[in-house]
């Protein structure tokens, strides 16, 4: 059996205006896997992202990570889980690419050396060595989440977590984040990504979940979910469009 990365527990998160928006949510991601947790906006998806990620804390229930309760485990997690918010934006910290990569693995307390070596690395591995003295703010849509990720990797984190990824991006800028998708899910990263757009990355998907409402609805082999799945989740099945889940890309492979 797979190793448990994150365990969730009957999670529940009550707003004081009485809001549920999550309901006993139970749940285990697993190391090396790519899960898809797909719902229509206000689902629940960024929430649980950030409960995931530290951000914010359940009302009810725990979450595990690495078999410790998330509050034992935050500087664990720090280092091994980063984020791709769906603002990339929001995640720009320095006056060029490198300053900005270089930020994460010198908070960790990495040397000098390390540091430009991680830096020059994750460059490489997102094609972006050619802008490493760029401003980030003039970047494309999908350089910019091209960049969170490579921050991501210069930290050494080996679990990606993205937030509606293709948000707000043209045809190129998809294509470039799932050509990172594919690289990272080839070196055997865990990768969560929460997106309502099924067609552009299912097929790089080893289990779909459906969050509806704050609630899981179903989740498994993506094929056998969208078997079951119920029209009034918000989730369109996209192989109306495409032969089969295998298909379900933009990306050529």
């Amino acid at each position: 059996m797979a190793d448990v990365l994150f365990s969730i527990r009957d999670i529940s998160k009550v707003f004081p205006n009485g809001n549920h928006a999550l309901s006993r949510i139970n749940l285990a991601v697993f190391k090396g896997e790519c899960l898809l947790i797909a719902g229509s906006n206000g689902s629940g998806k960024t929430l649980l992202m950030r409960m995931l990620t530290g951000l914010a804390d359940p009302s009810d229930g725990e979450i595990r990570f690495q078999g410790l309760p998330l509050h034992k485990a935050i500087n664990l997690l720090r280092r091994s889980v980063g984020l791709v918010f769906q603002d990339a934006d929001a995640q720009i910290v320095g006056e060029t690419l490198g300053e900005d990569i270089a930020f994460g693995p010198k908070n960790l307390g990495l040397s000098k050396d390390a540091v430009e070596t991680q830096v020059h690395a994750a460059l490489a591995a997102t094609g972006l060595e050619a802008k490493e003295d760029m401003s980030p703010r003039r970047l494309s849509g999908g350089e910019k989440r091209r960049l969170a990720v490579a921050g991501i990797l210069a930290m050494g984190c080996d679990t990606v977590i993205m937030d509606e990824p293709f948000a707000n991006l043209d045809w190129p800028g998809v294509i470039q984040v799932l050509g990172i998708i594919r690289q990272l899910k080839t070196q055997g990263k865990t990768l969560i990504i929460l997106t309502h757009e099924l067609e552009k990355v299912l097929a790089f998907a080893d289990r779909l979940v459906i969050l509806h409402q704050g609630l899981i609805r179903d989740e498994g082999n993506p094929s056998a979910v969208l078997d079951r799945l119920d029209p009034s989740y918000g989730v369109r099945d996209p192989r109306k469009t495409y032969a089969s889940v295998e298909d379900c890309t933009w990306l050529t492979r």
